[in-house]
């Protein structure tokens, strides 16, 4: 099997990978894809597309998870999270009166971000606001991660050329070196 009759199996393959360590860890991926796209292994668009896609499905996910299961989360094992009513009324109350700071705050800190994202469906924050508030916040740090990954592949492609071609000029200093060394010793 030659490797160029298989180049789009390897790259779907590639692309489907990405998107799965996506799913589980978006901005660090979207790094890492960046600087493959600098490198030329992936296409940049795609890479930000996939972005998107790979933070939104998981944060519907987990508002899902909290919307249907609101009674038996609550119920069952609220208080092993400290989620008493009282607490639960408190979170309705922020979501429905800062809904955009609370997902930002939510969304922004890592420790916080699925057990925030599962609360947003407990207390039913409206699911059409939900989502336009949790894609306002995903496309911009999706760019960040993106312009993070391919600046750091761009610099990286730009010294391993400088590195590339420094190493070929020390070999041939290397060679001049001992060339006119041997040559002296012939002279004298």
């Amino acid at each position: 099997m030659d490797i160029i009759s298989n180049a789009p199996s390897v790259i779907t393959l590639g692309y489907a990978a990405f998107f799965a360590a996506l799913l589980l860890e978006g901005p660090v991926v979207t790094a890492a894809g960046a600087f493959a796209a600098a490198l030329g292994h992936f296409n940049l668009g795609l890479v930000f597309l996939l972005s998107v896609l790979g933070n939104l499905i998981p944060d519907i996910a987990y508002y899902a998870i909290g919307y249907w299961g609101r009674e038996r989360m609550v119920g069952r094992y609220g208080h092993l999270v400290g989620l008493s009513p009282e607490r639960l009324a408190y979170f309705e109350r922020l979501f429905a009166a800062h809904a955009g700071k609370t997902l930002v705050a939510v969304k922004l800190l890592p420790f916080a971000a699925t057990a925030g994202l599962i609360v947003a469906g407990v207390v039913r924050m409206p699911i059409r606001r939900y989502a336009s508030l949790s894609l306002a916040i995903i496309l911009p740090t999706s760019l960040l991660y993106l312009f993070i990954g391919y600046y750091f592949g761009a610099v990286y492609e730009t010294l391993d050329r400088y590195i590339h071609f420094g190493g070929i000029g020390i070999v041939v200093a290397v060679l001049i070196f001992f060339g006119l060394v041997k040559l002296s010793q012939k002279i004298s």
